[in-house]
């Protein structure tokens, strides 16, 4: 990058236009740098690693190897809406590496989130790091990294959240063409690049991603009722025009059971909590207020079509005292 911090007068980026030229900038700038070498990058399917991935594609085309790893951990129909925008639509020399299975194997029996975040983070890296051997003539990694992590970590509030962790023989330079810009201009460089609605304005989502959703030790049937009830509730958040109104919002499943019936039997399943939250800066959030007759659909829905549920939640904690996931 020629670029290197953030020009005090730099104008922030709001339309199109100003998108556009800022693309044609960093064309330049990433043509400059790599020359006609390979780069490798961790493709998500979040926002900032999916406009990554569609600048240098604009960029350098298959000169770029995306590599994106299904960890068992992402919401229903996030792997595949990955492949089919980068490979079956933007053409990428994309690698897909379904690991569900060693990431859930490592996972299985363990509590503790800290604990969970580790092997998750732990693992990525083995199968990233492998892929990433398989490979000749790579020089460099690109990464996601956006203008406040850059602040974040000058200030010490938290380190580099992509830099590091790979192994001493897998040492890269590094392209990081969004680093100077902040989250909403991201997203309307995305837009600019022809990345999708769903993909551009995605939910923010942790990297453990449905790990710490699944409260407790994860167990492949508590995880699938994770997946399958945050999709009823996104699809009717949408539905009822709540998507985009409302800054994050999902469903836990915490690792107990309650009584309940079911055309006329005894059950002992699992409840589904649901969580909506409005916030500026993720520091302090409040709690939406949604309509009880959408939140009675909800319930209506989930508990007759999500295996092993017998009880919905609405979690009306603020942060704080809460915060706003449960791990």
């Amino acid at each position: 990058m020629s670029t290197l911090v953030r020009p005090e007068s730099m104008q922030r980026i709001t339309t199109a236009e100003q998108a556009n030229v800022f693309i044609d900038e960093q064309i330049k700038d990433i043509r400059n740098q790599v020359g006609d070498q390979k780069v490798l990058l961790a493709l998500s399917g979040g926002v900032d690693s999916s406009v990554t991935a569609a600048l240098l594609i604009k960029a350098i085309g298959k000169q770029l190897v995306c590599v994106h790893v299904n960890h068992g951990l992402l919401r229903k129909g996030e792997p595949e809406q990955v492949i089919k925008v980068f490979r079956g639509e933007m053409d990428a020399n994309l690698i897909y590496v379904d690991a569900t299975d060693r990431f859930l194997d490592q996972l299985a029996g363990v509590a503790d989130p800290e604990t969970k975040r580790k092997i998750i983070g732990s693992v990525f890296i083995d199968v990233f790091a492998e892929e990433a051997r398989k490979l000749e003539g790579v020089k460099f990694l690109a990464q996601g990294t956006i203008w406040p992590d850059i602040l974040e970590s000058e200030n010490g509030i938290k380190a580099h959240h992509n830099a590091g962790g790979l192994p001493e023989d897998l040492q890269f330079d590094l392209v990081e063409p969004v680093r100077i810009l902040f989250k909403d201009e991201v997203r309307v460089v995305g837009k600019a690049l022809g990345l999708p609605d769903n993909m551009v304005y995605r939910q923010p989502f942790p990297g453990p991603g449905l790990g710490v959703r699944c409260v407790g030790a994860i167990t492949r049937d508590r995880l699938e009722a994770v997946r399958e009830s945050d999709a009823i509730l996104r699809e009717e958040f949408a539905k009822n025009g709540l998507e985009g109104k409302v800054w994050q919002y999902f469903t836990i499943v915490p690792d107990f059971k309650t009584t309940g019936i079911t055309d006329g039997k005894r059950t002992y399943e699992w409840p589904v909590v649901l969580r909506a939250v409005n916030t500026r800066d993720a520091m302090s959030a409040t709690v939406e207020n949604v309509p009880f007759e959408l939140l009675q659909h909800i319930t209506q829905r989930i508990t007759a079509e999500v295996k092993g549920v017998n009880r919905v939640l609405f979690d009306l904690t603020p942060k704080p005292s809460a915060t706003i996931e449960w791990e």
